[in-house]
């Protein structure tokens, strides 16, 4: 945008514009006018900068947005990062850094002061990086992050291992092939950028997320690595968020930042340091055919010492028996008593027999009369009970007491029943003193003559009144 005070040119030699005088009728500015006025002047004359100073006076407001000075040992510039820029910056600002700003100038209407508003900026020089590496070094190791009681010693083979690096460089590449060579498991991988804007944060949630793993799936041991570089290359490894997630991890981690002679925040933080990745890959896992062969050995070095303490325990117990008396000697003299009593125990038998069988004989001699004569009576005992009962059953046992026994005249079948005596026409009634015979009211029949009975005595039966 052109001057809007251009300065009048005469005759080659510049002259100031007279100052208006009174009466003159130019239109006066605002203060507002005049001041973006020169704000555009201002941003189309420094539309990119770059400016090199220590920070001063930085603090990041709730909005999100930072504000600081710039300062040398001449003067001092106001600064402004909006929150985009803020939150993509590759290390955390702080007082007293030197650092290299790029931006763009500008004015602040409101205070009539001008500012660069800041769109990227870095650390200005490795010195500047090693300063605040040392001030951050202190600032954790004053928390007890790197303190030594915390480490914790590596799983010796682990189940699975985690790594926590770029996807697509050589440092995967020669972990998986370390690994393999050695004692082949399961590996994990979390892909994360390991250099530029946004690296930190990434390795940061990586350890945290394999830290928040379930129990049946997070890794035993997890290895933080990345290859050579610069300090500047190194710097997300640097960072508080970084170090702080490395430290508060309960998996033990290996860190392998950089060669040999780099150093690294999240090494401290780390519970081992290895000098190269390839070197982690040999601290995580031992070697099998060493392990195969550890093992062997111990298994020898176990038979042997079976077999020793099997060979001392038979010599022990060969001594042992050496001590103890023979046998023979041992029983000797008990089978000898056993033969002389079994001897005595065959007499006292046939002793013991022969005097049981003479008081045997001696009492069956006194007793035998009695036993017959017990035998006898109770016998007798036995009939006379029965006789009794078979007497008591005896049917004219009732005729003593004026009952009558009736039967068909020349049988023994006693008749029951009233209707039995009219079928039979001619019965028989017996008395406790005899027999009578009689007729129902049936037909009367001839009496048969019975042995012992006359003609006159069937007479005589027959001239008998009925019985019915």
């Amino acid at each position: 945008m052109p001057n809007p005070f251009p300065d009048p040119i005469d005759s080659g030699t510049a002259r100031l514009v007279a100052e208006p005088v009174a009466g003159d009728n130019a239109a006066p500015w605002s203060v507002g006018e005049l001041a973006f006025k020169l704000k555009r002047v201002v941003e189309g004359e420094f539309g990119h900068v770059r400016l090199r100073g220590e920070i001063s006076g930085y603090k990041r407001v709730a909005s999100g947005h930072a504000y600081l000075a710039l300062k040398d040992d001449q003067a001092v510039i106001d600064g402004v990062i909006w929150k985009g820029q803020a939150s993509g910056l590759a290390f955390a600002p702080q007082d007293g850094i030197e650092v290299i700003a790029t931006g763009r100038l500008t004015t602040y209407p409101g205070r009539s002061k001008y500012q660069i508003v800041i769109e990227r900026m870095e650390l200005a020089g490795a010195g500047a990086l090693m300063a605040l590496f040392e001030r951050l070094k202190a600032s954790l190791a004053a928390e007890g992050l790197f303190a030594g009681d915390r480490k914790k010693p590596l799983p010796y083979l682990p189940r699975r291992i985690g790594i926590v690096t770029s996807p697509t460089g050589a440092v995967i590449r020669d972990i998986l092939h370390r690994l393999a060579d050695r004692c082949p498991g399961h590996v994990l991988v979390w892909p994360v950028k390991v250099q530029g804007e946004g690296a930190a944060a990434e390795v940061a949630a990586a350890v945290r997320g394999f830290d928040a793993m379930p129990a049946e799936i997070r890794p035993d041991l997890v290895i933080v690595a990345r290859g050579g570089g610069s300090i500047e290359d190194l710097w997300a490894f640097n960072e508080e968020a970084v170090v702080r997630a490395v430290a508060g991890c309960s998996i033990p981690i290996i860190s392998a930042v950089g060669h040999e002679t780099d150093t690294t925040l999240c090494d401290f933080a780390a519970d081992l340091r290895a000098p190269t990745p390839t070197a982690a890959a040999e601290m995580a896992v031992p070697v099998l055919a060493d392990l195969r062969l550890t093992i062997e050995g111990h298994a020898q070095r176990t038979e042997r010492c079976a077999r020793r303490y099997l060979e001392r325990g038979r010599e022990r117990l060969d001594a042992m028996a050496r001590l103890l008396p023979k046998r023979d000697a041992l029983l000797g003299p008990q089978r000898q008593r056993a033969d002389d009593l079994g001897q005595r125990l065959g007499r006292g038998l046939e002793r013991r027999v022969s005097l049981a069988r003479g008081t045997l004989d001696r009492a069956s001699g006194a007793l035998r009369p009695a036993i017959l004569t017990t035998r006898l009576e109770a016998a007798r005992a036995r009939l006379d009970a029965n006789w009794r009962l078979a007497v008591s059953l005896n049917p004219d046992r009732v005729l003593d007491r004026g009952y009558a026994r009736v039967t068909v005249q020349g049988g023994a079948a006693t008749l029951a029943t009233a209707a039995a005596a009219r079928g039979a026409g001619a019965v028989t009634l017996y008395f406790a003193d005899g027999a009578v015979d009689a007729w129902t009211d049936a037909p009367r029949v001839e009496r048969p003559a019975a042995k012992g009975y006359g003609k006159a005595d069937a007479k005589a039966g027959a001239d008998q009144p009925r019985l019915f």
